[in-house]
């Protein structure tokens, strides 16, 4: 079984020339793609703004920033991520978080934060806003008609006309339609709440299995529809065990060589899993392993090919993005 292949970028360096190294080696290695971490009280830089920095220099891989809806405005979240769609060339995603922690909520001052269940319903408005916003200009919508003088037509642009408990929105999006219609959303299930959004809003899901049999457990309890990817922690080389130290994780904690990552990933496939997200130790010596060693051994058992699709959602084998407001007349 073919399996796609991601990679987690978690950093607070601000050198760009580090960022630019670590996504093009993905790039090289012809990863599907990769996930820019970030959190409100997290030391580093802006996960979309660092995935748009990259996207210029790289030509295949997918970018997926995390992005956090509580405190957020979804029409700026709409902006910033079509633009990212169209810098990449239609390799754009998108990893909602939701945050509770007061220390965060405190930077911003907006509000106190709200309880988990709450967080997760205002994260799925939050997503269906962003999706209208999207779909708010029709594919054809820019018309560039010299002699009328219209740039656009107007009746190709929509208002989402949302009112709901959290916002209220009218749009339309000041950015035309990203390439892909709509960039991948992705989620990390972490809990029951985080289960129901990604059921409801994501088109990807993160799963945090222990093994195997845990990992057929989640996925038994998931939308067919939705693509899902285990996470795993790697270590990888001769020294993995003791660069691990007491290193904890929500995921997985792999320590050993390439080959027998390769062997434990091959263990994993067998849950019916589409892909699995690494996330290295260091990105430095890990990514390294993992570009150079464990990609090929993967290649060599036919656990991993390179997709030759051009879009995000082409790669991971989701359906066009039809746009909701097709065949809709303008009032």
């Amino acid at each position: 079984m073919t399996l796609r292949l991601a990679v987690a970028l978690d950093s607070a360096s601000f050198d760009a020339g580090e960022w630019a190294g670590w996504v093009r080696r993905a790039d090289e290695a012809r990863l599907d793609f990769v996930t820019f971490d970030d959190r409100f009280g997290k030391r580093g830089p802006d996960a979309v703004l660092t995935a748009a920095r990259v996207a210029p220099l790289t030509r295949h891989v997918g970018l997926v920033p995390v992005a956090t809806t509580t405190h957020t405005e979804p029409f700026h979240l709409s902006t910033a991520l079509a633009t990212l769609d169209y810098v990449s060339k239609g390799r754009a995603g998108w990893q909602v978080r939701v945050s509770a922690d007061p220390a965060e909520a405190a930077l911003l001052g907006r509000r106190d934060p709200l309880q988990v269940p709450a967080l997760f319903e205002e994260a799925a408005d939050a997503v269906e806003v962003v999706r209208r916003l999207w779909d708010s200009w029709q594919d054809d919508a820019i018309i560039k008609d010299v002699p009328t003088g219209r740039y656009i037509d107007r009746d190709r642009l929509h208002y989402v006309a949302f009112d709901g408990k959290y916002f209220s929105v009218k749009g339309p999006s000041i950015v035309p339609r990203p390439p892909q219609g709509q960039p991948v959303v992705a989620a990390l299930a972490h809990s029951p709440e985080a289960l129901v959004f990604a059921g409801k809003s994501a088109d990807l899901v993160f799963i945090t299995p222990s093994d195997v049999y845990s990992a057929e457990k989640i996925k038994s309890k998931l939308d067919p529809a939705l693509k899902v990817y285990a996470d795993i922690a790697v270590f990888i080389g001769d020294d993995a065990l003791v660069r691990r130290g007491s290193a904890t994780s929500d995921a997985a904690v792999f320590a050993g060589t390439a080959a027998q990552l390769a062997d434990l990933i091959a263990a994993w496939a067998a849950s019916g899993i589409d892909g699995i997200r690494l996330r290295p130790g260091d990105l430095t010596e890990d990514l390294t392993r993992i570009t150079d060693d464990l990609v090929p051994e993967l290649r060599r058992r036919g656990l991993f090919e390179p997709s030759s699709a051009t879009t995000l959602r082409e790669r991971l084998g989701l359906p066009v993005a039809v746009n909701r407001y097709e065949g809709a007349v303008r009032a």
